[in-house]
């Protein structure tokens, strides 16, 4: 009996080693598309350096440079990923609220700086004439994160069902810790108000909007809003703490009332589709996708829902576009350059470092710059 934990033990770790080089036999079992041959070295390198798991794509424009999926989307059935299968994208999710709110913006139906008192009459009035949505979705409202603090206090926070009102009034009204627009705090808070507004003010489900807005327009044919546990979306990667040497699923369900905050699914294609949309004007009018992407907080590169910040890619200087989006196991960085439209999209479902994450993303954007210079007639 003394030997029998250890036992198991061994046999736990040899199957996760097996099960992991078993997902990394799948790097041959999808052909990838590789128009970029340094983007595609790149990333099979990283992918076997590093045991990745996960969707790598690079792009230029609207064309797709690289894509190539590396594991599996549910280690228990050994399905693999592909470069269709959907991730959730965590604070991505912010950027795509955003984009809602600039496109009811663009049709009259809000104003970025109207007091959010004047759409919900019934939320404290010293605060809510003092915020506003630019405030909110630039997370410098002063709002205290309240939710993220009950979720840490109760993780039973996270399978609640709330109206937006009970949302609001239990985690979204506590006094402001700064005057708005005098400082920065990363308030998930803000984002149930914004629900709030946005549905009061159209008489629409959040998630409708989502579908009318971006989702059919596209044609996005893996993407939309989910509640609750993500895994109950058709062809879901399913999150992972580790899959070696033993596997250790990982959910974190989020409840209707966050899902601004981190909501949205999308698979890589999906994403590109929407970027490009976005950056090429088929979304919002260039004078809404400006104010989207004009930075709000400089210390934090911070614009509305998203950031911009000016990057060195192969010896000159970019202005980009990128978030970066984690819940539970999931972790999904989207990079656009603004000047030239190259484009980088890492999804991941166990647990990866997001500072790899971001090493990889600029050694794909410097290899996607090298690879067009190169490939440039000669004069």
């Amino acid at each position: 009996m003394n030997g029998s934990p250890k036992l198991h033990k061994q046999k736990d770790g040899r199957a996760g080693w097996r099960l992991m080089w078993a997902m990394l036999a799948l790097l041959a079992a999808f052909p990838a598309l590789a128009d970029c041959d340094a983007c595609a070295a790149t990333a099979r390198r990283f992918a076997v350096d590093q045991h990745f798991n996960g969707v790598i794509l690079v792009g230029h424009g609207s064309h797709v440079d690289y894509a190539e999926s590396f594991g599996v989307a549910d280690a228990a059935t050994r399905q693999p990923l592909t470069v269709d299968t959907p991730f959730e994208t965590g604070s991505i999710s912010k950027w795509i609220a955003s984009i809602v709110v600039m496109r009811l913006v663009q049709q009259g139906e809000l104003a970025l700086d109207e007091p959010i008192s004047s759409y919900l009459p019934d939320y404290r009035r010293d605060n809510g004439d003092r915020l506003t949505l630019r405030e909110l979705i630039s997370h410098a409202s002063g709002v205290p994160n309240e939710i993220d603090e009950a979720i840490k206090r109760d993780p039973a926070t996270r399978d609640l069902s709330l109206s937006n009102a009970e949302a609001v009034r239990r985690f979204a009204s506590g006094d402001l810790r700064f005057a708005p627009g005098t400082d920065w705090d990363y308030s998930h808070s803000n984002w149930l108000l914004v629900k709030a507004v946005i549905e009061q003010a159209t008489g629409r489900d959040y998630a409708s909007l989502v579908d009318g807005y971006l989702v059919q327009p596209l044609a996005l044919r893996h993407s939309g809003i989910y509640r609750g546990s993500s895994s109950a979306v058709r062809g879901m990667a399913l999150g992972y703490r580790q899959l070696a040497p033993q596997v250790l699923p990982l959910d974190k369900p989020l409840p209707d009332f966050m899902v601004l905050a981190g909501g949205f699914y999308a698979s890589a294609n999906d994403l590109f589709v929407l970027m490009d949309a976005l950056f090429g004007g088929r979304l919002l009018s260039p004078e809404s996708t400006r104010t989207l992407m004009s930075v709000e907080r400089p210390l934090q590169n911070y614009a509305l829902g998203g950031r911009t910040q000016t990057l060195p890619f192969d010896g000159a200087d970019h202005p980009v576009a990128w978030e970066y989006g984690s819940n539970g196991a999931f972790r999904v960085l989207a990079w656009r350059t603004l000047d030239d439209g190259h484009s980088v999209i890492v999804m991941n479902n166990t647990s990866f470092d997001h500072l790899k994450l971001g090493e990889l993303a600029t050694a794909l954007m410097e290899a996607s710059y090298r690879e067009q210079r190169l490939s440039r007639p000669k004069k």
